[in-house]
């Protein structure tokens, strides 16, 4: 079956994109806070197959410095075809003309994001609403 590809947030139903991320898994985003993030999000796109919600992403962007690409989610049933590569390659696309890329990656999960030209950044740091959890799942290093 084709996919369908949308670019709005028009329509989207907040509830189903919520069971989306948590399927993925990338935890559990409440229907109303993925509501207000993703009207907050310059870029973002939203795939079907047969009507059902099957991936997405987004990117925080400003029009010209800085793109953050985030949230990228892909059903379990259509990982691995593909379908994540392309949802990061129309973001960047998307991005293009910002003077940097950046993106969120899972931790494992940086060797799929060098194949798009992505590099571990030195400086970066984070402050999270819980940090500590953020440690022991490998998102952040306290050295």
């Amino acid at each position: 079956m084709a996919l369908e590809w949308r670019y709005t947030e028009d329509s989207i139903d907040w509830a189903e994109l919520s069971a989306l991320y948590k399927a993925a898994p990338l935890g559990d985003k409440k229907p109303m806070h993925l509501q207000k993030v993703l009207s907050n999000s310059l870029f973002k796109c939203f795939v079907y197959e047969d009507s059902k919600l099957v991936g997405a992403g987004r990117a925080l962007a400003d029009g010209a410095d800085c793109s953050y690409i985030c949230d990228i989610a892909v059903m379990p049933s259509h990982q691995g075809s593909g379908l994540g590569k392309q949802i990061v390659a129309h973001l960047i696309e998307a991005s293009r003309g910002h003077k940097k890329i950046i993106l969120y990656a899972v931790p494992g999960k940086e060797s799929f994001y060098r194949k798009f030209g992505f590099l571990r950044m030195k400086t970066a740091m984070a402050i999270f609403e819980n940090q500590q959890l953020e440690v022991e799942r490998g998102y952040l290093s306290e050295a």
